[in-house]
């Protein structure tokens, strides 16, 4: 159950047990919820165990290697804070004696585990560890006080190490003079957290809760309201130091470590991470609720600085920035989740664009799905069915459903987004080119050419005449209108428009961004069309290294580029090179997208033509025939891909 102290109860029987010399191999110690598993495994080899980890290796392959090469002696893991078994069992050790497993649980999670069911600690454990906080040479001539302190925390851990701490920090304190300051602070246990069948101290962990608070000072009080507004999961300090911008950084740091860590109502996680415990986190929202004047000028920082960090998330996502913004995402969630109402009108839609963005960017659509759909939901019932962010969030939906392939889905959302916009926007406004940008672009992937270039033509013109002749946006649309003419073989047209693509994403992104990467490729993709072999190559693997470098060895940008480069070498006949990139391609497309995206069809098409061209037929008819299935459901049956594929069927049977 929560609140028992399992963490703190797992920390110290690992300590004596280290110090018994039991686990000569080391301890490990892994936090589950909200935290990568393999990221912390991978970490602790190559920091505590000088693990030099092989190339080439997937994080599942880096963690097996990690278990196999583990130095000798008897080692414990453990697993804290499990929500169930599925979580961690890709991450289990193997089935060696030497190897011991501890899980922190809140759950039952079945006969495949030896539980040991924790209520309460008995009294001699509850002395134990009472002992071990404050010390046996303070503890024991006071014996009959320490037992009566550990049955009035309820014998709790949490409760006896926030007692504990209290006591190391008032060395003059007798245990009675504890007790008696205690007796004398009264907390109705069920302010703190609602009662479970058979638990008993509640009212001991709020006790001890309320002493450590009755020694704030008001300022102190004030931060750890605020942070109780956190999601229980590792909260950098800068998003704390954004939201209270005008607060010294000097002074929140003292406050921070000589009013909450000092009384162990904050710890320390990492470098410059603080986490509160769930029960704690639940006291600090208590407070914040008993103080409605200063509680509302606290969540109005708070809401802020978190909108502050979701515009921060761009649609260009490198992976030095996915490393910065992951920590900010649960609070994000737990912002939407628990302080929606919070929120003003102009911040309402920031949180979930944000998180979309952080799952978009990644290729992740599947898991941004659900935020663009909730933020449709919540600004339509906040800002009534027409209003600008509703059109901004119809807009967001369709591009989601565009990349993912799901254009009968998108068009009518698109539509609708447009025809809003203008009718509350007027006709021309960078929302209105934006909306004609994207509709053009799900008719260009439809194979609808004729409908996509004024649309491309006209928000092109908007954005040139709103933002300037040089803008990032204009760069986008001079590469769209470039990939339609490339598409209709118009190649003389589509080469200049690529180019000032690329010196202006240049120009005004630097030589290393994602939309650079994707000029590139583009331009790479015209040369190869025209037979200019030798200038497409180094291009092609410009955009595949920068692409890798910027988002990650697993991205649909990176598939894409796996994807033409193995083309251009088909195209040249060295198909021993082309093969293992349409491959890696193909799966990737398969593991980020669904099995049954375009992009799918496209890298079986490729495939399957390699294998026609080696004689390898049957290969070839099922990746046709597979691509084909996917192809008439994803993009309809005269789609040109659809047709092309049809043809290299046909050609075969």
């Amino acid at each position: 159950m929560g609140g028992i102290g399992k963490t703190e109860l797992a920390l110290q029987y690992a300590i004596s047990q280290l110090n018994l010399g039991h686990y000569l191999g080391g301890l490990c110690w892994l936090r589950v919820k909200g935290q990568e598993l393999a990221a912390q495994i991978i970490e602790f080899a190559r920091t505590k165990l000088a693990l030099a980890l092989p190339d080439g290796l997937d994080e599942d392959q880096q963690v097996s290697y990690i278990w196999g090469q583990w130095p000798a002696g008897k080692v414990l893991i453990i697993f804290d804070d499990v929500m169930d078994l599925e979580t961690i069992e890709p991450y289990l050790p193997p089935s060696d004696p030497r190897y011991k497993v501890l899980i922190t649980t809140r759950q039952n999670l079945g006969l495949s585990v030896n539980p040991l069911s924790i209520t309460e600690l008995n009294d001699t454990s509850a002395l134990f560890l009472l002992r071990t906080l404050v010390g046996a040479k303070r503890i024991d001539p006071q014996l009959d006080d320490a037992q009566a302190l550990c049955r009035w925390v309820g014998n709790l851990p949490l409760g006896l190490e926030l007692v504990g701490r209290y006591l190391a920090n008032k060395p003059d304190w007798s245990l009675h003079k504890l007790i008696k300051r205690l007796e004398s602070k009264r907390l109705d246990a069920k302010a703190l957290t609602e009662r479970e069948s058979g638990m008993t101290a509640q009212f001991g962990v709020a006790a001890a809760l309320e002493l450590s608070w009755v020694e704030l000072s008001e300022t102190e009080e004030e931060l750890a309201c605020f942070l109780g507004m956190f999601a229980v999961a590792p909260i950098p300090w800068t998003l704390v130091e954004s939201c209270l911008s005008e607060q010294d950084p000097d002074d929140l740091e003292d406050t921070r470590d000589k009013g909450l860590i000092a009384r162990n109502l904050l710890k320390r996680v990492d470098q410059g991470t603080y986490q509160l415990h769930q029960i704690v986190q639940e006291y600090f929202r208590i407070q914040l609720h008993q103080r409605p004047d200063q509680g509302e000028s606290l969540k109005a920082a708070y809401c802020r600085g978190m909108v502050v960090a979701a515009q921060e998330i761009d649609y260009s996502l490198t992976t030095e920035v996915i490393a910065q913004m992951t920590a900010k995402i649960p609070h994000l969630e737990e912002l939407i989740n628990q302080r929606i109402d919070s929120l003003n009108d102009g911040e309402l839609t920031w949180p979930y664009v944000g998180i979309s963005r952080f799952y978009e960017g990644q290729g992740n659509y599947g898991l941004a799905l659900p935020w663009r759909q909730k933020c449709l939901e919540q600004t339509r019932q906040r800002l009534g069915s027409e209003h600008p962010d509703v059109a901004r969030s119809l807009n967001n939906l369709a591009f989601l459903y565009d990349e993912q392939g799901r254009y009968t889905e998108a068009e009518p959302l698109y539509v609708q987004a447009l025809e809003m916009q203008k009718k509350l926007l007027g006709s021309e406004h960078p929302d209105v080119a934006r909306s004609l940008n994207n509709l053009a672009a799900l008719y260009d992937n439809q194979g609808r050419y004729t409908e996509a270039k004024p649309l491309y033509v006209q928000a092109l013109e908007m954005r040139q005449k709103l933002l300037g002749s040089e803008h990032s946006d204009v760069a986008l649309s001079l590469n769209n209108l470039a990939l339609l003419y490339k598409k209709q073989g118009r190649y003389s047209e589509a080469e200049p428009l690529y180019v000032q693509a690329l010196e202006m994403s240049q120009k005004l992104l630097g030589s290393e961004h994602p939309l650079v990467a994707t000029s590139l490729n583009n331009l790479a993709v015209l040369y190869k069309n025209q037979g200019r072999y030798s200038e497409a190559e180094p291009l092609y693997v410009q955009a595949l290294e920068m692409r890798q470098k910027l988002l990650g060895s697993e991205h649909p940008s990176v598939a894409t580029s796996l994807n033409n480069l193995a083309f251009l070498y088909y195209e040249q006949g060295r198909y021993t090179e082309a093969e293992p990139l349409y491959v890696q391609a193909l799966e990737m497309s398969q593991k980020l997208l669904g099995s049954e995206h375009p992009d799918v069809a496209r890298s079986l098409n490729n495939l399957a033509f390699l294998y026609d061209n080696q004689g390898r037929y049957e290969e070839a008819i099922s990746d046709f025939q597979q691509a084909l299935s996917i192809a008439e459901v994803a993009l309809g049956p005269e789609h040109p891909t659809t047709l092309v594929i049809r043809n290299n069927l046909e050609s075969l049977l």
